[in-house]
């Protein structure tokens, strides 16, 4: 009998690639150097944000740190930490983007952030909190639209600026 369960083997005993002992890649897996191109005026979303963006995988993505140090549990949380507004534009031709992320607030935000997405067209899908005692308190706002890239970057460019933050 098998001491350990299927599901809780050890990692050594993984199922391996058949051909051989390299864990499997999927064919589509891209690295830096083979990165779709984003189809979108960047240097005009670019310029609305007054930072650039970077291309990731053909997404176009923007993250801004929050000015102030966050602490979780009475430790400081880094940026990478999750503490961040992230944005995508995902490509979906004609130089129209699918955009969506997360904002990170504090509660005097939240509403200047939901008039400046409103005012551009742009729904909010969810408002929520992750932490329990973080400090300052924060808010995360998942937001989605489809538009022409440059006029959504002007958008959220204005929702941007009503928090304090800076690119990361």
């Amino acid at each position: 009998m098998d001491p350990l369960p299927r599901h809780r083997r050890r990692g050594s005993d993984r199922p391996r690639d058949p051909r051989g002992t390299r864990p499997h890649r999927h064919p589509t897996t891209r690295t830096a150097s083979t990165a779709a191109a984003v189809d979108l005026d960047t240097a005009g979303i670019d310029a609305a944000f007054g930072t650039p963006g970077r291309n990731d995988g053909g997404i176009y993505r923007f993250t801004f740190a929050r000015d102030e140090t966050v602490v979780i549990h009475g430790r400081q949380a880094p940026p990478a930490m999750g503490v961040t507004t992230v944005i995508g534009f995902q490509p979906v031709g004609g130089g129209r983007a699918a955009i969506n992320g997360d904002f990170a607030m504090t509660a005097d935000e939240v509403q200047k952030v939901i008039v400046a997405l409103r005012a551009g067209g742009t729904s909010v899908v969810e408002l929520h909190n992750h932490g329990l005692d973080d400090q300052p308190r924060l808010f995360y706002l998942h937001f989605w639209a489809v538009d022409d890239g440059v006029v959504l970057a002007r958008a959220l460019a204005a929702a941007v600026r009503a928090t304090d933050v800076h690119p990361a």
